[in-house]
């Protein structure tokens, strides 16, 4: 009988870590977007177009970030798009690069630091579309998990 229940405890346990690795890998898989739009520019565009959109969708496993990318109505060809280090109506710095130039839609996958996955848990990074009209960007939309 004490074997028994000595067995009985180790399945047990071994089940535990195995749910509890199971649902530490679902917890790595993390899915993120972002609606782009002329509104969320910062700073404003240099030429007005409210008429540009697009989104941004990703799947963030571990570091790595699988990204999907599309957009229309822009003053003309996207010269780059790129993730930015910055909250809400601040500007910041380029942290990962997208696609120089950009076409519509525009797919890849780019490895993030640890501190941006941080980062990006706390919507401290956004994706911008630049054209030649709008260098500093057309569209912009925090990033969100969803």
């Amino acid at each position: 009988m004490r074997k028994l229940v000595v067995v009985l405890v180790g399945a047990a346990v071994a089940a535990l870590a195995v749910a509890a690795l199971s649902a530490a890998g679902t917890r790595s898989m993390m899915g993120v977007s972002a609606k782009l739009t002329a509104s969320e520019e910062i700073p404003k565009q240099v030429v007005k177009n409210t008429k540009a959109h697009g989104q941004f969708s990703a799947r963030l496993s571990g570091s790595k970030l699988t990204w999907s990318l599309t957009f229309a109505g822009l003053t003309g060809p996207a010269t780059a798009a790129h993730i930015h280090l910055g909250g809400m109506g601040k500007a910041g710095n380029v942290v990962v690069p997208l696609c120089t130039p950009c076409k519509s839609p525009a797919k890849g996958t780019a490895k993030l630091s640890a501190s941006l996955v941080k980062d990006l848990s706390k919507h401290l990074l956004y994706v911008n579309v630049h054209t030649a009209k709008n260098p500093n960007g057309e569209i912009r939309g925090q990033l969100a998990e969803h």
